[in-house]
């Protein structure tokens, strides 16, 4: 599996992780991208239980804008950052659809 780049989270508010999301997978998809990797933590370091970016996560993903782009999601590899990270699969874009758009 060939990956295109990748986007660390650690850091953000979740307004700021939720812009970053839809602007890596939009620049990966107008690249022809077809698998990108996301690093949201695996979260729990300040009370326990699963990191809001990683709650949030699908969320982002699943709003018109990314969803049209995305084909799949799945947790990542261990050596790719395992529970805090994702692959994000894209769809094919269709040059000729964007010819007529």
């Amino acid at each position: 599996m060939e990956i295109w780049g990748a986007l660390d989270l650690h850091g953000l508010t979740q307004d700021q992780a939720r812009a970053a999301v839809g602007r890596f997978v939009a620049r990966a998809a107008a690249d022809g991208a077809r698998t990108v990797i996301v690093v949201t933590g695996k979260g729990g370091r300040f009370g326990g239980g699963e990191g809001v970016l990683k709650r949030r996560f699908p969320e982002w993903l699943a709003e018109p804008g990314v969803r049209a782009m995305v084909s799949g999601v799945s947790p990542a590899h261990p050596r790719h950052g395992g529970a805090g990270a994702f692959y994000v699969f894209l769809k094919r874009q269709d040059p000729a659809r964007d010819a007529f758009s």
